[in-house]
């Protein structure tokens, strides 16, 4: 596939854009289509550019990257989203899968971390900051020690199991199908029994659970 990669870069601040974008540029095989520099307007642009990877600061003027996340993934569906964020605590973070983001970057690893995030988002991939990753786990453990958590992963069959894994590890149904012998058809039925046994909605929550319940790390 010769196209490059799109991406799209939302932040209010000029000297953020600039540095992200020096980063972003080291990839031949990547291009930044637009930039925009409140919540409102990278809608827009998200909407009339259709990037393959959205890079939003979480507080934007005039629209937040939350609800700027919102929009984009429920008109724009080919677009994923990575956020930028200074906050890693919980509430932030599930605010902004619950929107639809399929990554939650730090800005202070950004320099770091910020290709590998792109990359995993661009294939479809949760991407979470390791420290992100550390404070979910840390809070899961504190809210099971405490009892406060009913953990529904047992609830699981050993097949759903397996699935959930392969699927946390960022593989297609039709790998997991290959894998396992069966059809992709078969995968995603199991796929979505998982979901509503875990009453998690995407992707991104999956990943998320499984870093809690130490599946994957």
């Amino acid at each position: 596939m010769g196209d490059k990669l799109r991406l799209m870069l939302g932040d209010d601040h000029t000297l953020v854009r600039h540095g992200l974008r020096k980063i972003l540029e080291e990839r031949p095989d990547w291009e930044i289509v637009g930039e925009a520099d409140d919540g409102r307007s990278a809608v827009k642009k998200a909407l009339a550019l259709q990037p393959d990877v959205a890079i939003l600061d979480i507080g934007m003027p005039l629209l937040n990257g939350i609800d700027a996340t919102r929009q984009i993934v429920h008109k724009s569906p080919g677009t994923k989203v990575l956020i930028l964020s200074m906050h890693s605590d919980e509430t932030y973070v599930t605010r902004a899968l619950n929107a639809g983001a399929t990554g939650y970057l730090l800005k202070d690893s950004a320099g770091k971390d910020l290709i590998k995030a792109v990359t995993a988002v661009s294939q479809g991939e949760a991407f979470f900051s390791p420290a992100v990753s550390r404070l979910m786990l840390d809070d899961y453990m504190r809210r099971a020690a405490a009892g406060g958590l009913t953990d529904r992963y047992d609830t699981l069959s050993d097949r759903e199991r397996e699935i959930f894994q392969l699927v946390a590890e960022g593989r297609s149904n039709k790998e997991v199908a290959e894998l396992l012998g069966i059809s992709p058809a078969t995968v995603e039925t199991h796929r979505a029994r998982i979901l509503q046994k875990l009453d998690i909605h995407n992707t991104a929550e999956l990943v998320l659970y499984a870093v809690r319940r130490g599946v994957i790390s």
